[in-house]
């Protein structure tokens, strides 16, 4: 049996043997999980390898790059200057942004870039790594750039330029990066190890990704008339380098490698969080409820910012979505699927969510990323977690 640390509280023994069964049967490298329910921690377990370079093993305080999970975290930034009156989420973006207005899009208000309304999934001109991490060259392009579609009339995901688009405006408003803003006014006071843009001295916690290489000589053999209609959409949309989808997808080109100590350090508010399951989960349980007497956002500001503004196919992922401002909806044949709950996902398997209804906040991190296969090693823990409380709510 693989070594597990960590603690669950009684009756959650199970959440216990379902994350050794991952590690077990070889689904994992490393890997963390926390789960607070009502705002206490019931699940804190981690175990694994960080680093099969040298062999350093998942300790408590590693951390790990949770790519798109990253997003809810910018959202819960912006809601909270929302809530203080500092920012309007229906006024123009260029009453902040005054650049921004360039190419007609003057009359595009904050909302549409947190439900991807904007029309600004890609830019014309790609821009270089170094220009995504020194952050002017990013928002003077996206300034410019004229939208794909007419903002407000379709929802397409900005899989990279949310993060620079959400965070100027909270550097506009508040005078301080995303990061720092999330630094001073959520994740100190929570304790949490949650961090856009890492300090250096932090670096030497962070995991290693594990990334399986894909068969591209099967995903060519795949006869795609095969396949029903939606899931054809997807594949010539990932095959065509010209498409939407991968415009977006390689906005920044050549593409993000956030191994890259620069890119850790730097802010990249979509993509390039860096926490542990723990800091994770007690997030979420903090938009929620209190923990330790303390709440991100008030139910009132909670509610309207989880309500679902647009659904349907994503212009740019070609599959059903559900978007609420700044937070995705999971669709009913997602394993996190609650009509209440909230949250995001990462690219490899990350997970941040919360259920208001059952009191349920869950942070999954891992380094072995998954692609093309289906990954069941977070449904696999939340059944376990889900086992014990929703008996507790009927």
């Amino acid at each position: 049996m693989p070594e597990i640390g960590g603690e669950t509280a009684p009756g959650f023994e199970t959440v216990r043997e379902a994350f050794a069964a991952n590690l077990a049967g070889g689904q994992e490298v490393g890997a963390a999980v926390a789960a607070y329910v009502h705002g206490r921690k019931v699940v804190d377990l981690w175990g694994g390898i960080a680093d099969p370079g040298t062999g350093r093993r998942w300790e408590r305080d590693t951390l790990q790059v949770v790519f798109s999970t990253t997003k809810g975290v910018t959202a819960a930034c912006a809601h909270l200057l929302a809530e203080r009156g500092e920012l309007d989420l229906d006024a123009p973006v260029a009453d902040y942004w005054p650049e921004f207005a360039e190419c007609g899009k003057d009359r595009i208000p904050v909302r549409w870039l947190l439900t991807h309304q904007a029309g600004l999934p890609a830019l014309d001109q790609p821009i270089s790594p170094a220009e995504a991490i020194a952050w002017d060259p990013m928002v003077t392009a996206l300034a410019a750039q004229r939208p794909l579609w007419e903002p407000g009339t379709d929802h397409g995901y900005h899989a990279h330029t949310y993060g620079w688009l959400v965070g100027e405006v909270v550097r506009r408003v508040t005078g301080r990066s995303l990061g720092t803003f999330l630094a001073e006014e959520i994740a100190a006071p929570l304790g949490l190890d949650l961090w856009i843009g890492l300090p250096e001295s932090e670096r030497h916690r962070v995991s290693r990704l594990v990334t399986a290489s894909i068969d591209l000589d099967a995903l060519a053999g795949i006869d795609l008339d095969a396949l029903p209609e939606s899931a054809r959409e997807v594949m010539r949309a990932y095959a065509d380098p010209t498409s939407l989808t991968m415009r977006a997808m390689t906005v920044v080109t050549p593409m993000l490698n956030h191994e890259d100590p620069a890119e850790q350090l730097a802010e990249m508010p979509s993509t390039n969080g860096i926490c542990t399951a723990r800091a994770l989960a007690r997030f979420y349980a903090a938009l929620i409820g209190e923990v330790d007497g303390r709440r991100i956002l008030s139910p009132a500001t909670l509610a309207a910012a989880t309500a679902e503004q647009v659904s349907g196919v994503d212009r740019v992922l070609r599959v059903p979505v559900r978007i609420a401002t700044g937070f995705g909806l999971p669709t009913p044949d997602a394993f996190w699927y609650s009509p209440t709950a909230f949250g995001f996902p990462g690219y490899g398997g990350s997970l941040g969510f919360a259920d208001p209804a059952t009191g349920l906040a869950f942070g999954y991190v891992m380094n072995h990323i998954q692609e093309g296969v289906p990954d069941r090693r977070a449904a696999t823990l939340l059944d376990a977690v889900r086992s014990v409380i929703e008996p507790q709510a009927s």
